[in-house]
């Protein structure tokens, strides 16, 4: 290793101090950014990383592995027996097939690509089987392999200009069916791989639903790569949305939709920043939107609607860290009139989230259980959930600890 380059944290036994420094200066944030995002100052973050202070609680360890988006605990601590994936997961059972119909790169093929009519419907039902299935993984993981693989035929075999076109639009948003079950993979260069060639796609396309789509994932995922990536989720967020707003004049809802599934995500990253003033500005021009879609619409990527924005609005609440604010907004969402279960799921956690923030573990630990009822696959994935229940495993209330830990045990946190 050259002397002038980063120390590998996992290379040596290191210390709690050392191993935070070397994280956070990995993920582009100073000690006062980190400090302030996990409520401490930057001279405690200095204490904790020289040793003149000692290693934190798990609650706050927790935290500041949420904030690092950090892929396994032990990462951190260094105790090999805290193997605990956070923002990752053990690897679905389907992830190996999956890359391999990724990862091919076939000049020529004898496999006849299906008509795109074909192709677009069995689109339509691999979005609507993830959206009802509470094991969504596992239904598009099987789905996936010959839909990238009859995609990529379609965009090679196209004769003409629009032809052609019209099967990148479809390819594009295959490889966003495919970035949903590749996110929260221990697999984080096959993510960036399918991202970007859902916006290469897209482009190839020229179909603004099908760009909006593809910029919106792409913003979701340099988001989750920490603070040190906001502005990249920025720039996508907001040069797409320069390219569709002149264009809604006449759009139809599912242009409309992707419009305002992009201002959200807008807010969602302020929010990340603590910019709370400018989440809400976003959020408000977002539901504006979905305002002018028809009641029942409901988009079948984003699942921006009507009916999503109370679920938006808690989760700006939530990562402004307004506790009082999250619980009054999450009485007003009715997560009952989401239709897709992972969704609901996901609006649970958030909701469980807002409660722990307010000092109501009890409540977050039974929204959580109703996420896992929802869609076990969406939970066993989720960070903050984890972080929730890790934390109360250790719960001074033994009644807490008992729900917790059996939570724990489901999410695969604890053995049985």
């Amino acid at each position: 290793m050259p002397s002038d380059a980063t120390p590998d944290p996992y290379a040596d036994p290191l210390v709690f101090g050392p191993r935070l420094q070397i994280l956070r200066t990995r993920k582009g944030l100073t000690r006062e950014q980190l400090g302030g995002l996990v409520g401490r100052s930057g001279s405690w973050v200095k204490g904790v990383e020289t040793g003149r202070l000692k290693t934190p609680k798990l609650e706050v360890i927790l935290r500041i592995a949420e904030v690092l988006r950090l892929r396994d605990l032990s990462d951190l601590t260094g105790d090999q027996s805290m193997r605990v994936g956070l923002f990752t997961g053990p690897g679905h059972p389907r992830l190996p097939e999956v890359k391999s119909a990724l990862d091919a790169f076939p000049l020529t093929t004898e496999r006849q690509a299906p008509p795109a009519e074909h192709l677009r419907a069995r689109l339509a039902r691999a979005w609507a089987a993830r959206h009802s299935a509470p094991n969504h993984r596992e239904v598009i993981g099987e789905l996936l392999p010959d839909l990238i693989r009859d995609a990529q035929a379609a965009a090679r075999q196209a004769d003409s200009g629009p032809e052609r076109r019209a099967a990148q639009a479809v390819l594009a948003e295959v490889y966003s069916l495919a970035q949903f079950f590749c996110a929260y993979q221990p697999d984080a260069a096959l993510l960036w791989r399918v991202a970007d060639r859902a916006l290469i796609a897209a482009q190839e396309s020229e179909d603004p639903h099908a760009i909006g789509v593809a910029a919106w994932l792409a913003a979701q995922a340099h988001r989750d790569s920490g603070p040190a990536h906001f502005d990249a989720a920025d720039a996508v967020t907001m040069g797409t949305l320069a390219y569709l707003e002149p264009l809604l004049p006449n759009a139809s809802d599912d242009v409309l939709a992707i419009t305002g599934a992009l201002t959200f995500e807008a807010g969602y990253t302020a929010a990340r920043r603590g910019e709370a003033g400018t989440a809400w500005r976003h959020w408000d021009l977002a539901r504006d939107m979905a305002t002018r879609l028809p009641a029942a619409y409901y988009h079948p990527v984003t699942s921006f609607s009507r009916a999503i924005m109370g679920a938006h609005a808690v989760t700006i609440a939530v990562e402004t860290h307004a506790g009082g604010e999250s619980v009054r907004q999450a009485a007003a969402a009715d997560a009952a009139t989401i239709p897709s279960r992972p969704r609901r799921a996901r609006h649970r956690i958030e909701e469980a989230r807002g409660y722990q923030l307010d000092g109501q573990p009890d409540v977050a630990l039974a929204t959580l259980n109703q996420a896992y009822e929802a869609a076990p696959e969406t939970i066993k994935y989720n960070g903050y959930a984890k972080r929730i229940v890790l934390e109360e495993t250790e719960a001074k209330s033994p009644a807490r600890r008992r729900r917790a830990s059996g939570l724990a045990v489901k999410l695969g946190l604890l053995s049985a």
